[in-house]
């Protein structure tokens, strides 16, 4: 089974990318960010035509996640984040597949900071931890997939120190994804790749593709339940450098079944 997970930065702008994506990775499962759509304006069609069911809850302009699934039907079971009920922002969706309960998340990126961005980002991931503590506790196969816009550690990033300001690489921000970690979540691409460097994203500003000047933001966190099952981790950088591309690369995983 293949899970991945691609911050797609516009699904109708960029759909000729995902569908050759889709077609030449084949994954099983696949989680979407930043659809910047509005909820009937999502391709069902096209999805469809590619093989594909899909879940998605969408945002006009921005956030806008969803689950699709290889000639299933994902299984609904949240289409947001609980802890909050005034946050209408379109973060999360939550769905059965396969046997596996897939999470599908958009963490905020939290800049400016100091200011309301930063205290929301905080407050939203304490808000996932609350949920994957949960989901933890039910011990079933579980993954939480997606753009978590935290840099976890610094050989996660490319050396500068332009980004020593940003909210993605605070220790406030990386001490809360260490307290994932330390729930009993297994992050898929540092477990099977120790040592190597590994990005996820790379801006659209000052060649930083050209440069691989990258930073590592997308995350595809395991259960115990899923973690013995896991046999390979990567991500198909080559997807970032065809033309019109989101500036993500989908990182995937595969699991025996």
């Amino acid at each position: 089974m293949k899970i991945a997970t691609f911050n797609i930065n516009g699904i109708n702008r960029r759909l000729d990318n995902l569908l050759a994506w889709l077609k030449a990775a084949e994954p099983d499962v696949v989680c979407l960010q930043e659809l910047k759509a509005r909820q009937e304006q999502f391709p069902t069609s096209a999805i469809e035509a590619a093989g594909y069911g899909a879940m998605w809850t969408g945002e006009p302009r921005w956030n806008g996640v969803a689950i699709l699934a290889r000639d299933a039907e994902p299984i609904v079971t949240a289409t947001s984040l609980p802890g909050d009920p005034a946050d209408r922002q379109s973060r999360y969706i939550e769905a059965a597949v396969g046997g596996i309960l897939i999470a599908s998340l958009y963490a905020p990126n939290g800049n400016p900071r100091p200011g309301p961005k930063f205290d929301y980002k905080l407050a939203w991931t304490e808000r996932l931890m609350s949920r994957a503590a949960e989901l933890m506790a039910m011990k079933l196969p579980v993954v939480l997939a997606g753009d978590f816009n935290i840099v976890p550690e610094p050989r996660d990033i490319y050396p500068t120190r332009s980004y020593d300001e940003n909210a993605l690489v605070q220790p406030e921000s990386r001490a809360l994804y260490r307290r994932l970690l330390d729930q009993g979540w297994t992050d898929a691409l540092r477990k099977k790749h120790p040592r190597e460097t590994i990005y996820t994203f790379w801006d659209y500003m000052r060649q930083r593709w050209e440069r691989d000047a990258g930073l590592r933001l997308d995350h595809l966190l395991l259960s115990k339940q899923v973690a013995r099952r896991l046999v390979s981790a990567g991500v198909d950088r080559d997807v970032r450098g065809r033309p019109g591309a989101s500036d993500h690369a989908p990182a995937w995983i595969t699991l025996r079944s």
